[in-house]
């Protein structure tokens, strides 16, 4: 559906395909699922990422009733989040690209 999208709409549709193969029937996920999902899909953002504040606040609004459901939405804010206080962020953003 996407052939002719753009990068970067490529890249939200496939955040958007990897939450709904996690997703319930509902469409939502409980903050341990969000965890894990976040854990296992975006290691390399979140690597060495343990010791920042706002990092052990995210994750540790997961883990309190982790029983609870976030919806899409909620989701995408939290991965923009930790992708915006990566380090691998800042490497991205070191790299020259030419086209």
């Amino acid at each position: 559906a996407l052939a002719k999208g753009s990068d970067l709409e490529k890249a939200f549709a496939t955040a958007a395909l990897v939450y709904n193969n996690y997703a319930d029937s509902e469409g939502k996920l409980s903050k341990a699922e969000t965890k894990s999902l976040l854990q296992s899909q975006f290691g390399h953002f979140i690597q060495g990422q343990e010791n920042k504040p706002k990092y052990q606040e995210i994750i540790s609004s997961l883990d309190e009733e982790s029983e609870n459901k976030i919806n899409f939405e909620d989701f995408m804010i939290l991965l923009v989040s930790l992708t915006l206080m990566s380090d691998l962020l800042q490497e991205i953003k070191n790299v020259k690209t030419t086209k």
